[in-house]
């Protein structure tokens, strides 16, 4: 396990740090035109979470979806990243980690070449990054770091903190509302990032 400050906290990447769906919808029009593939991007960008290649098997054959999913993953690069922003609270979120002496880590079902771009265009500071886990997964990853608490939209970050023994923080600001997290075993569960420094320094003080 790696060497850690005071303590990591684990973050999911899109529709917790950031909001993607204007920038994945955008390449998944130009793969449906370049293509010929109708795909429903309004569909596709509400339920974002799983690593692509099992969206896209909802719209390929499977002999055709990994090279839809590289083809993505390229025009993703080229013309999706501009379009996305960062959601609120997500850069407070990361001062108040920094704050208490702990290391932010993301860990995403997205590529992890991609999430650096958004990270980079977005100035969102992270100690590590690890791409194209999902569900129990995230929880390798999450082990590796020393990660004590992961924070995500998605009931696959959910299952991602209980497979590390993380503080399962849901934020109900992706495909899953607040009732939902909760059901699937979310430690806590907050409207939004902006809520996090404030829930962060109570669980700091609880556990000291």
């Amino acid at each position: 396990m790696k060497e850690t400050a005071h303590f990591t906290v684990g973050f999911d990447l899109d529709m917790t740090l950031i909001d993607s769906r204007p920038g994945i919808k955008t390449a998944y029009d130009l793969l449906a035109a370049e293509t010929g593939v109708s795909i429903d991007s309004d569909l596709v960008v509400s339920r974002l979470g799983p690593p692509v290649e099992l969206e896209m098997a909802n719209w390929f054959p499977a002999d055709a979806v990994q090279a839809a999913s590289d083809r993505y993953r390229a025009i993703y690069a080229e013309h999706a990243v501009a379009g996305c922003t960062a959601l609120p609270g997500a850069y407070e979120a990361l001062a108040a980690v920094r704050a208490h002496g702990g290391r932010s880590v993301v860990v995403t079902g997205k590529y992890a070449p991609n999430a650096r771009l958004n990270l980079d265009a977005l100035e969102l500071e992270v100690e590590a990054l690890h791409g194209t886990v999902f569900g129990p997964d995230k929880g390798l990853r999450l082990r590796e770091e020393g990660a004590a608490i992961y924070v995500g939209d998605h009931l696959g970050d959910i299952q991602g903190a209980q497979a590390a023994s993380a503080v399962a923080v849901g934020v109900a600001t992706g495909p899953y509302d607040a009732a939902a997290l909760d059901a699937a075993g979310a430690d806590i569960v907050l409207a939004d990032l902006t809520a996090f420094p404030a829930w962060l320094a109570d669980h700091l003080r609880q556990t000291a």
